[in-house]
């Protein structure tokens, strides 16, 4: 893999990264007020599983003290693509400073945590139904 290809890769990546954390972010207030609106689109099962399980998967992750593995795989092509940070691209500089916080661990297990239980407990208000 050349050097040039590692960081469009690693790119790519950061870019679902975000969208990932996006979309476990962003899913629970929609979820919330389209329980209270009536949006049946907020029920969906799959959808649901799918955004419990990421954040359950999150905070497991964090509890074991490893890093997401979409920011290990990123490091990863950083490294082979000769990039010891990140590029100072506009877009690239914005997204590293969403995704990458400079907090203490137990900050992260101690939110990680929180919000999962908030997921958690919204698939009790707002109950998912199949099909």
């Amino acid at each position: 893999m050349t050097p040039a290809t590692a960081a469009h890769l690693a790119d790519a990546l950061m870019a679902l990264h975000a969208g990932v954390v996006l979309f476990v972010v962003g899913l629970l207030p929609l979820v919330l007020i389209g329980g209270a609106r009536g949006w049946r689109w907020v029920h969906h099962r799959g959808l649901r599983v799918t955004h419990l399980g990421l954040i359950l998967f999150i905070a497991a992750q964090t509890w074991l003290g490893q890093l997401c593995p979409l920011t290990v795989w990123e490091q990863d092509l950083r490294h082979l693509a000769g990039q010891g940070g990140y590029p100072e691209g506009f877009i690239e500089h914005w997204l590293a400073r969403l995704l990458y916080w400079d907090a203490p661990w137990w900050v992260f297990e101690a939110a990680y945590t929180a919000y999962a239980l908030l997921v958690a407990v919204a698939w009790w208000w707002v109950r998912p139904r199949s099909g």
